[in-house]
């Protein structure tokens, strides 16, 4: 009798939990510890020592004259831009630029060696290359072999 009254008890709280409306919380960004909100409020300085060794290292060495032009267009863009609204992409062939929280929201043009591909930069990319985001191959896939593909096909004849 005991446990009769326990599942029914277990179903009643069941049907409570159901009838709830559940909280949908979304997940804030943090990169190594940090909100993006104070990522962007950082110097380089302090940026530079949460980016990856690699990253640290280019930075260190300073930021060549085309990274800061590249910049520079991103924020005319971002300004530019009505509230709601995407950007407009701006090309590039800078695959090696390292991307910063200052550039998210963007969207960049990569080019992959043949044409340009649209990149949208979002928090999860920072400290991520351009380049690793626009393929510059395309994938194979592998299809049926053809006759004559194999030794076994080589002595079908062909017509």
């Amino acid at each position: 009798m005991r446990e009769y009254t326990y599942c029914i008890l277990c179903i009643l709280f069941l049907a409570e939990d159901a009838n709830k409306p559940k909280k949908r919380t979304f997940r804030t960004f943090h990169y190594r510890g940090i909100e993006l909100d104070k990522l962007l409020e950082l110097n380089q300085e302090e940026l530079v020592k949460l980016l990856p060794a690699r990253q640290r290292r280019k930075f260190r060495r300073g930021i060549d004259k085309k990274a800061k032009s590249l910049l520079k267009k991103l924020r005319k863009a971002k300004k530019e831009c009505e509230v709601g609204e995407k950007p407009k992409p701006i090309p590039t062939h800078l695959r090696n630029m390292t991307i910063i929280p200052e550039m998210v929201g963007s969207i960049v043009a990569v080019h992959n060696g043949k044409q340009y591909t649209n990149v949208e930069i979002k928090p999860e990319m920072i400290g991520y290359y351009l380049g690793e985001f626009s393929i510059t191959y395309k994938h194979t896939r592998h299809g049926k072999p053809g006759i004559g593909a194999t030794h076994s096909s080589r002595f079908i004849p062909l017509k």
